[in-house]
């Protein structure tokens, strides 16, 4: 399959590499943590459990999503087209579409929320009637795993590994349900992007969001991350196999693994942190032990990403 323009730093000097990603970055300290599902909420086809202890090397990380003006830079740069735009299509909410009839497919099978929508694309994320204004300070959506790697090839970045993703969205508070706490996200005002009302009929936008929300929406963690639950979903490096965790501590507690990489292969990738989609009644994965996955090819219209600083993932 063909993914278009591959861009490459051979050649570059580093100092031209580090220049081109804009997004401010946080530095996480080394330290262990307690990762997995510490609530009991845990979706039991997602391998939450067991939880087990993770040591973390330092890392930098985007202090928010890839903004849409920031992957313009790197289009701009590189003439990339993404997978969404090549395949001629992405998934779109039902109620965020903005396209012509006649662009629109059919429902998804087990999801008809979701359409396949023709002309759909970062640029584009509704649909050929929908467009980039207003939306610079919004996350990049409709990005592929590809995609996401494409642009980190570009910026001297990587995507984070499962466990430094959870590590940094946890913001130092070891073994909480959300990034500030376990106080819900609707107590005492809203304090993620998430789905209100009926799920998926009708949204009451108490937050003000049918869609995604701009990166700095809401309150950072501890560690200055925004958003790092809600808005969209966030691809991390790793393959996704339930029995990961199962595998690096098969007795809970009993081994603390340092920085663990994830399988060695597999056929769909690990996203977290849940999206503007996410609510109680159908998908609680806006938590910080929570995990999805798709395919690295897949695109939709509440996906994106955040990068860290390129160390060696270790193995």
């Amino acid at each position: 399959m063909e993914v278009g323009p591959t861009p490459t730093t051979v050649g570059d000097h580093p100092s031209q590499v580090e220049n081109r990603h804009k997004v401010e970055q946080a530095r996480i300290p080394a330290g262990t943590f307690t990762m997995g599902d510490s609530s009991g909420d845990r979706n039991r086809a997602d391998g939450e459990i067991p939880r087990h202890e993770v040591a973390v090397s330092a890392f930098d990380i985007d202090v928010t999503t890839v903004s849409n003006a920031a992957f313009a830079l790197f289009v701009d740069d590189t003439g990339y087209r993404t997978e969404a735009e090549q395949f001629g299509f992405s998934a779109v909410f039902h109620l965020a579409i903005a396209a012509e009839d006649a662009e629109v497919m059919g429902p998804t099978p087990g999801a008809p929320w979701w359409r396949g929508v023709q002309g759909a694309d970062w640029r584009h994320p509704g649909g050929s009637r929908s467009d980039l204004d207003g939306l610079d300070d919004h996350p990049a959506v409709h990005i592929s795993w590809n995609d996401a790697t494409a642009y980190c090839r570009w910026s001297g970045r990587r995507l984070p590994t499962e466990a430094e993703w959870e590590y940094a969205a946890r913001g130092g508070i070891d073994g909480a349900k959300y990034p500030w706490g376990d106080q819900e996200v609707d107590d005492g005002g809203w304090r993620a992007n998430i789905w209100q009302g009926d799920f998926p009929r009708h949204n009451s936008l108490e937050d003000g969001f049918l869609a995604t929300a701009p990166v700095r929406s809401f309150a950072p963690n501890d560690y200055g991350l925004w958003q790092s639950v809600g808005n969209v979903w966030e691809w991390c490096q790793d393959w996704f196999h339930p029995a990961t965790y199962r595998r690096l501590a098969p007795k809970e507690f009993h081994t603390t693994v340092t920085d663990p990489a994830g399988p060695q292969e597999g056929q769909t990738r690990i996203l977290r942190g849940g999206s503007y989609l996410c609510h109680v009644s159908y998908c609680n994965r806006y938590r910080n032990s929570a995990r999805s996955q798709n395919t690295p090819n897949s695109s939709m219209g509440n996906a994106g990403f955040r990068t860290v600083s390129r160390e060696q993932i270790r193995a």
